[in-house]
């Protein structure tokens, strides 16, 4: 299975690299940004599947880049873990208001953080990115990474994978071309919006005649996977 990967937001260094080394020995990919703008960009482009972020830094604090991530439609499922020397009751609520998962208070050992990380971690993850997803008799096995309808496999290129993926782990929801591109692709990949409109001709020609009508147009709109007609 490959490695979860864990962005650690705040401006210290030593705070940084003390979490990181705990992360790598629980076997986590870890990614890092010192502020709010570079951990911005990381996300974007890395899409880490967990955010550690500390409460207090300089420029945009922890508290209102929680609050903006959650607002934005490519960002607002990012679980996110606060990391503060507050303790007070009410701050912890305002944490967890802005749209934290999990509040921790400094000092913390690193086996309660790895502990706390990998509770967050369950509750989150929707079927289908860890656990095998079947949908009408197509089922995405993301362990051996395979597709295969009505028990027969699927021959699947990994662009149409992800699109797929990501489809049947957000049903019932019309997503545009851009939404999907970030969500696919990554947000600062450059590829047109009609490269979605390629992909999902290839995807609906594989799924075959069984399946294909679970990815619909929304005219105006995008694309979705429903299994309502």
């Amino acid at each position: 299975m490959t490695a979860k990967t864990v962005l650690i937001v705040d401006d210290e260094a030593a705070i940084r690299e003390m979490i990181a080394v705990a992360l790598e020995m629980a076997d986590y990919r870890v990614l890092e940004a010192g502020n709010a703008q570079a951990a911005h960009a990381l996300i974007i482009d890395e899409q880490p599947d967990l955010l550690l972020l500390d409460w207090m830094m300089p420029g945009t604090s922890g508290i209102e880049f929680a609050r903006r991530l959650k607002r934005e439609e490519a960002t607002g499922e990012l679980p996110i873990i606060l990391l503060t020397a507050k303790s007070e009751e009410d701050n912890k609520i305002l944490g967890l208001e802005a749209g934290a998962d999990d509040y921790i208070t400094k000092p913390f050992s690193p086996r309660e953080l790895v502990a706390r990380l990998r509770a967050v971690l369950r509750r989150t993850t929707p079927r289908g990115i860890e656990e095998a997803v079947e949908v009408e008799g197509l089922l995405l096995d993301p362990a051996s990474h395979r597709v295969s309808s009505k028990g027969q496999a699927l021959e699947i290129g990994p662009t149409e994978y992800r699109l797929l993926q990501f489809f049947m782990t957000h049903q019932e929801r019309a997503y545009t071309r851009g939404q999907l591109l970030d969500q696919v692709w990554g947000g600062n990949v450059y590829v047109e919006e009609r490269t979605v409109d390629v992909h999902i001709r290839r995807l609906r020609k594989t799924l075959g005649e069984s399946h294909q009508h679970l990815i619909q147009t929304v005219r105006g709109t995008g694309y979705r996977f429903s299994i309502q007609t």
